[in-house]
């Protein structure tokens, strides 16, 4: 069922308010991973519990604690709970988004400051760190909450909101916070929760909305080699030691082939191969090869197949090398011999793989390949993260209704994804709560999300809130 007329034309007419709503929160600077930033998260996680107060939710802020970063001890930032509903006749959503931001400055190659929302009237982009990930999605939920406020509508469903200010720097305190609620039972938070929306992720391309039905896992690897007690001169010590940094070059090597093939032994192994029942998911996609390299801004596709790209992408693992800390990498030629040089690489991770399984491969090779230099050095390995990848079931009345919307709003069906990156909570849901999980984009593929002059298409905010309030509408007429 759509929603009402009434509603639709209340987000047109508020629109430029709306835009204003969401300069108000880009130009609160909430990096979590930066520590001269955690008062600003904090500011932005009261920002959204009185926006969330101002339009009926009940709302309760959990402390999760406190962590260590950069050496220091810091208090994590709270959870920002809401709830509104409370009718047993009616479906129960949970809704999922984030509130903190990767870091940003100007000097990083923004045309613009990153925490100033510039309004692009020429190309209709809302430009601004957070805009589209996730501060324009969040307020999306805002803004359909006070259209239903404002017109005096009962909301077709129950709500229950999670926002945390943590996913940019791993989601400290969540999981834990979900698995002691999901135990409670009957009190707890998430009692009688039927599903989970989550928008934090984006369109495949431009032009096509789509629901994502898979998230790829990840585990993320540190490798060190040290040796000498300090840095070396090559001219004097150059093939008389062993060298740290050739070790690691050669233990990188090791890892992947230009085309992309891990070459630690039984990780490719795990994952069986496509059928043709699903290649066709991958065929039917609105993408292309053109679509991949004008991402990426030059044509290096690894294949000329839409079919085999779009499968590396979604639904095969990838292993990445990602950099070398204590390398020179400064102005001019110096010759120094590091001392100690860490690498650093991941390897995104695909049903049924899950970094329990694959980081003993990974440090069983590590180690044998180090063996087989017969160096003198020292390794050190340390895995620094994880999580386990994500599939759901994309005929779920979840993603019906998701699905019926979205025909509604942009008048054409939906693609269905997996998408390549990895938000570790979607799992934690799926199982503690044992619910479906939707993902529900709002973005369009070329946002630039984490990137330098991120944005939020106009279009995608304002299309995008009257999308997120169609969504509940078709949740509650339909019945399971």
């Amino acid at each position: 069922m759509p929603a009402p007329p009434k509603f639709t034309e209340y987000v047109d007419k508020n629109a430029n308010r709306f835009i204003q709503r969401l300069a108000d929160a880009v130009a609160i600077p909430s990096i979590s991973g930066d520590a001269s930033r955690r008062n600003d998260v904090f500011k932005m996680a009261q920002f959204l519990e009185n926006h969330l107060k101002s339009v009926g939710v009940t709302t309760t802020l959990v402390n999760l604690g406190s962590h260590t970063m950069d050496g220091q001890e810091l208090p994590l930032p709270p959870l920002v709970l809401g709830r509104i509903g409370d009718d047993e006749s009616k479906k129960t959503i949970l809704i999922y988004g984030h509130f903190d931001v990767q870091p940003a400055e100007k000097s990083d190659g923004w045309d613009t400051d990153p925490f100033t929302l510039v309004v692009d009237e020429k190309s209709g982009k809302l430009i601004g760190r957070g805009s589209t990930d996730d501060k324009g999605p969040v307020l999306g939920w805002v803004n359909v909450l006070e259209a239903h406020q404002q017109l005096g509508l009962d909301l077709p469903v129950n709500l229950r909101f999670c926002f945390e200010g943590m996913e940019e720097s791993g989601s400290e305190g969540l999981d834990e916070f979900i698995e002691a609620e999901a135990k409670k039972g009957k009190g707890s938070w998430f009692e009688g929760v039927d599903a989970v929306c989550i928008s934090d992720n984006y369109w495949l391309n431009t032009r096509t909305p789509c629901l994502t039905y898979g998230l790829r896992g990840l585990t993320y690897f540190k490798v060190c080699v040290s040796g000498p007690a300090r840095d070396l001169h090559s001219g004097v010590f150059g093939r008389a030691v062993h060298e740290p940094m050739t070790d690691l070059i050669a233990l990188m090597s090791k890892l992947v082939t230009p085309d992309g093939k891990i070459l630690v032994p039984g990780v490719e192994e795990m994952v069986p191969g496509a059928d043709a029942e699903e290649r066709k998911i991958y065929t039917s996609l609105d993408y292309s090869i053109a679509d991949v390299e004008n991402s990426a801004g030059a044509s290096i596709a690894l294949s000329s197949s839409k079919e085999e790209v779009l499968m590396g992408r979604m639904r095969n693992p990838s292993l990445s090398l990602h950099g070398i800390e204590g390398a020179f990498y400064g102005v001019g030629a110096k010759t120094v011999i590091p001392a100690k040089v860490s690498g650093k690489f991941s390897i995104r991770l695909v049903p049924p793989q899950t970094p329990d399984a694959v980081n003993p491969l990974v440090v069983s090779y590590l180690e044998s390949e180090f063996a087989k230099l017969n160096s003198k050095n020292k390794l050190e390995l340390e895995c620094l993260h994880g999580g386990k990848p994500w599939v759901e079931d994309f005929k779920h009345w979840n993603y019906e209704a998701a699905a019926k919307a979205t025909e509604a709003i942009y008048k054409v069906k939906p693609d269905l994804t997996r998408e390549g990156g990895s938000i570790p909570v979607t799992l934690t849901f799926a199982e503690q709560l044992g619910v479906n999980v939707l993902l529900l984009p709002m973005g369009r593929g070329d946002d630039g999300a984490h990137s330098t002059n991120e944005k939020l298409d106009r279009s995608n905010y304002i299309e995008g809130t009257k999308l997120l309030g169609t969504y509940l509408y078709e949740v509650g007429a339909i019945s399971t």
